[in-house]
């Protein structure tokens, strides 16, 4: 391949190999690699008909040239008509994160929003960013789904991510941006050491290389063959969580775990967390679970943290989840569901609760006509008499029977109409307040937050 004959060979694969694809939109920094994706693509896109491309620029407001970058980005656009957007994001980095974290998680987040489900984002990644990411993923001491480096296509958002260029050195995009005479930005901060990534771009690749020629080759190669193990072992979790799951995605039968042998148990834990959008825990943590939640009495409840996660025992099911957020059980929320066609109530830490249309079943439509309700939760000394049971008990036992964990029972909606109590979201209609056969009913739904898993690198 010459330097001015840089092939779209890699992207028509890409693209036929996902047809629905019909909006591509480059991630445009306004540097080398970038720039020349951009114009590979703007050069050939008659070879793709009815698809459209477009750029977006994301700035993360973390150098005083950002808003600068942004104007030379939309003036490249505008010289190669291709429509143009820029994205102003918080990439502040959380208690405990890197700099370089917040603003990888900052910047996805952001062009996961703008992607339809025909959309693709392209980036510009390529093989010496793949030995890059091989080399800080070994150092870190990564298993196989860590070392497979990024892959070529992964969802995002409700579209795609596309990495065309993993297979290109960037010395080859360097001789096609000369050639072609193109201007880019350098970012500064490129050369600072004291971020891992250049660290080892700066001062161990070009050690690497200038021993081992073919070491961006090599690596990208060791990358496949980890992905390729990755896949099996998927492929056997996939198998041994039909085996030990629930029916709810977040719980799986503990007496089941046991029958595995401990190298599955951990190969099928690192699966269902990944499955939940939970971050993998590292080894220690772990053994934590397989040693703590497995073998408690069946009594016990323990729970294992760890950043951005935590698992626990109730009964004989393995729980796994994000961090609790705090919660005040004195908390009362109005609502007036009635209003302007139900709009649903934002619970804050808990999710969204709104009324779901049925018939035979919820509450009675009369219940809620010119209804004040509000929205409590336990405070313990509550009663219930859910449609279906012979009797009224207390809803602390009913939480006990039907296998409520305790640290979701202060965290059920409570929906009353004054001192009446309603319904328990999760749990019952109260039977004198139950939609009849073939009476129009509203049943109460909790949708809870749930965590994204996105499979960047």
């Amino acid at each position: 391949m010459t330097a001015t004959s840089l092939s779209p060979a890699p992207l028509n694969g890409l693209l036929a190999a996902h047809p629905q694809a019909r909006r591509l939109v480059v991630a445009y920094s306004g540097g080398l690699d970038s720039h020349a994706l951009l114009h590979l693509l703007a050069t050939h896109r008659e070879s793709w008909p009815g698809r459209t491309l477009a750029a977006v620029y994301v700035d993360h407001g973390l150098q005083a040239h950002s808003a600068g970058w942004g104007e030379h980005c939309a003036h490249v656009c505008r010289e190669l008509a291709i429509p143009f957007r820029a994205l102003r994001i918080d990439a502040r980095p959380a208690s405990g994160e890197s700099p370089e974290a917040a603003a990888r998680r900052a910047r996805y987040a952001a062009l996961a929003a703008e992607l339809g489900a025909e959309d693709a984002l392209l980036t510009a990644h390529h093989r010496d960013d793949q030995a890059e990411t091989l080399l800080l993923q070994l150092l870190r001491g990564a298993g196989p789904h860590g070392l497979a480096g990024m892959p070529a296509v992964t969802r995002l958002g409700q579209g795609w991510l596309l990495r065309p260029l993993l297979e290109i050195d960037r010395a080859e995009l360097l001789a096609y941006a000369r050639a072609h005479r193109l201007r880019w930005i350098e970012d500064a901060s490129n050369a600072d050491t004291g971020f891992d990534r250049n660290y080892l771009r700066q001062r161990i690749l070009p050690l690497l290389r200038e021993r081992w020629p073919a070491t961006n080759r090599t690596l990208a190669r060791s990358a496949r063959l980890c992905a390729e193990t990755a896949g099996w072992l998927d492929a056997e979790a996939a198998a041994d969580l039909a085996r030990v799951a629930t029916t709810h995605p977040d719980g799986l039968r503990i007496p089941a775990l046991r029958e595995l042998s401990e190298l599955r148990q951990r190969n099928v834990l690192r699966h269902w967390l990944r499955q939940r959008g939970l971050p993998t825990p590292d080894s220690r943590h772990l053994s934590h679970i397989l040693r703590d939640a497995l073998t408690a009495a069946r009594d016990r409840q323990p729970c294992v943290r760890w950043p951005g996660g935590e698992a626990r025992r109730y009964r004989d099911i393995l729980y796994a989840m994000p961090p609790r957020s705090p919660h005040d059980p004195r908390r009362v929320f109005p609502w007036r569901p009635e209003v302007s066609g139900h709009p649903p109530l934002d619970l804050p830490g808990l999710g969204r609760l709104r009324l779901r249309r049925t018939v035979g079943e919820g509450l009675r439509a009369a219940t809620l006509n010119g209804a004040a309700l509000t929205v409590r939760f336990r405070q313990g000394g509550e009663r219930f008499h859910p449609a279906g049971r012979p009797r009224s008990q207390a809803l602390k036992k009913l939480l006990q029977e039907v296998g409520i964990p305790p640290w979701e029972r202060e965290r059920l909606p409570l929906l009353y109409r004054d001192q009446t109590l309603l319904a328990v979201v999760g749990l019952g209609i109260a039977t004198d307040q139950a939609a009849g056969p073939g009476e129009t009913g509203w049943q109460p739904v909790l949708d809870s937050p749930s965590a994204a898993g996105s499979g960047i690198v």
